[in-house]
Formats: C-alpha cells, sequence, structure tokens
C-alpha cells in the first residue's frame, strides 16, 4: 500500500500560479504512475494531467495544457503539479492518485489504485 499527502493549495487570483504538491510513503513509489484529477462540487471527478513513473511522459487535460506542468522526484517520493495562468474554471478540490499501469485510459478516475486526501485551490476572478 502506499498512502498519498498532498499540500500546496489554497487561494490565488486569476493569472496567479500554485505548486501542488503530492508526497507518498512507502519505498515503492517508483513502481507507480501519478495522476491529478479535480473535482468542483456537484460535478464529476475530471482528469487533470498524469505521469509515468520514469518521469519521462507526461499527458494533460486540454483545459490546462500549456498552463500545467506535472513533474516527480522519485527520490523524494514527490510528485508535483505547477499551476500557471490560472483562471476561475480551475476551481476544485485537487486529487493526486496512483496506479501500477499506464493505459490508455489513463484520463479515468478508475484507473488508479490509490488517492490523495485532496487540497483545494480556488481561484478568484
Amino acid at each position: 500500500q502506499v498512502q498519498l499527502v498532498e499540500s500546496g493549495g489554497g487561494l490565488v487570483q486569476a493569472g496567479g500560479s500554485l505548486k501542488l504538491s503530492c508526497v507518498a510513503s512507502g519505498r515503492t513509489f517508483s513502481n507507480y504512475h501519478t495522476g491529478w484529477f479535480r473535482q468542483a462540487p456537484g460535478k464529476e471527478r475530471e482528469f487533470v494531467a498524469a505521469i509515468r513513473r520514469s518521469g519521462d511522459t507526461t499527458n494533460y487535460a486540454d483545459s490546462v495544457k500549456g498552463r500545467f506542468i506535472v513533474s516527480r522526484d522519485n527520490a523524494k517520493n514527490t510528485v508535483y503539479l505547477q499551476m500557471n495562468s490560472l483562471k476561475p474554471e480551475d476551481t476544485a478540490v485537487y486529487y493526486c492518485a496512483l496506479t501500477p499501469y499506464y493505459r490508455t485510459s489513463y484520463f479515468h478516475p478508475n484507473e488508479y489504485e490509490y488517492w490523495g486526501q485532496g487540497t483545494q485551490v480556488t481561484v478568484s476572478s
């Protein structure tokens, strides 16, 4: 089992930036691929970004492409989500999640086995 702790959320004005961190426990973190998802109240959880366990492949939702950057440091058991040019529609609870495989359905939350507690990101107009 891998346990995840997320941090870095907060309140920011439109156009600003935040950097989220997801720290995983255990010594097998490098065995897992990581996804970032977000969920606004009353809405379905949606895919944001994913990164392979090696860190050499990333994927982004069209809504964040060019604005967000996902990266990882396996030595620190940490995955990051750098969020730039934030928009009010980015407001949501952001979750990191782990999966042992990276399939073409990596964007679907059902692909992921482990989830963090989420961190709130609020972007004001």
